[in-house]
């Protein structure tokens, strides 16, 4: 097997076993239930704060934006006013069709060699991909927003419709959340595609795997605890509950499985604003998907540039006025 994910998913297992054994076999729910995920909570806040100001003060003195759309020029030329947009309207309706649709992945093709006599280089549209991000992260936000219930009381009534339209596929009981489902099909999907797309395979590192292994994790111990096996769900809402309200309390009768499951969700939480996820903030700061492409409209200077002594060419004529003559080169002023 490949280290590059058999690393991340070992170190995956090993921190869900030591938190399962932990709890089951030396009593530190306190630890796992409470300590930790107050401390991955303030890595996962002071993490993301300390990015967004990094990336917020970073100098963007010029237009870099990515395009893939004609320019505003002549106006004979038609403009794509969404892919290049010249303007601040252009740009919010680019950078929403790219936030909650992923609109330049749903423009993304693959490249390969045909099998056969011709061998012929040749481009396909990969939409499996553009669906797979889309199913993984409408999923997670839902299950994320789910989750809520555990952290209110009384429940909000707009949680309570998300749940009504999440489980409104009825199989049995207790009912299935389609959320769960998709999210664990679909980074089964993501990390499939790393694991045997061989091009996809040698750019990636052990930091791509982790994540979508512990995702994994989180998400099977999340529909093991909902479908397969018993957890005391007053006991969880205490704790959790106890958590928002700074006065934890620890109950009796709460599964390892589940102080698992948050401790795999306390590692995500803090390992967030250290990895490639971070995009979730980044993008509303790409200087390439928010900024206007009007440089042919508009002259940029950079506020920072220094004063620099400049050698005009009337002080380079008095210089060389002389050789300049002698050489037969015309100059403006014989003296």
């Amino acid at each position: 097997m490949n280290q590059k994910y058999l690393i991340p998913l070992t170190a995956v297992f090993l921190l869900f076993l030591v938190a399962y054994t932990g709890v089951e076999g030396a009593g530190l729910q306190w630890f796992f239930g409470i300590v930790f995920p107050y401390v991955a909570i303030l890595a996962f806040l002071a993490g993301f704060v300390y990015k967004v100001l990094g990336w917020a003060s970073s100098a963007v003195p010029f237009r870099i934006p990515t395009t893939c759309g004609q320019q505003k020029s002549l106006p004979w030329i038609k403009q794509n006013t969404i892919d290049n947009p010249d303007t601040s309207t252009g740009v919010f309706l680019r950078m929403v069709l790219e936030i909650f649709l992923f609109r330049s992945l749903f423009r993304n093709t693959k490249a390969a060699f045909n099998r056969n006599a011709s061998n012929r280089l040749s481009y396909s549209w990969e939409i499996f991909l553009w669906v797979g991000a889309l199913a993984f992260h409408y999923s997670f936000l839902v299950v994320l927003l789910r989750h809520f219930r555990f952290f209110t009381s009384p429940v909000p009534s707009c949680i309570k419709f998300l749940e009504y339209i999440d489980g409104i596929v009825q199989l049995g009981l207790p009912g299935i959340f389609l959320s769960g489902v998709v999210l664990l099909a679909a980074t089964l999907f993501l990390l499939a595609r790393r694991i045997f797309d061989a091009k996809v395979t040698y750019i990636s590192q052990a930091a791509d795997y982790f994540p979508l292994f512990l995702i994994i994790g989180i998400a099977a111990t999340g529909l093991s605890m909902r479908y397969f096996t018993k957890v005391d769900i007053v006991g969880i809402k205490t704790l959790t509950m106890g958590l928002v309200t700074f006065s934890p309390t620890i109950p009796e009768g709460v599964s390892g499985l589940f102080y698992g499951h948050v401790f795999l969700v306390s590692i995500l939480f803090a390992y967030f604003p250290a990895s490639k996820l971070m995009h979730l903030g980044g993008i509303f700061l790409s200087p390439t998907r928010n900024m206007a492409n009007n440089t042919r409209a508009k002259r940029h200077v950079n506020p920072w540039n220094y004063d620099v002594k400049t050698h005009t060419y009337e002080e380079y004529e008095d210089h060389f006025r002389e050789k300049m003559i002698e050489a037969g080169l015309p100059v403006d002023k014989k003296e």
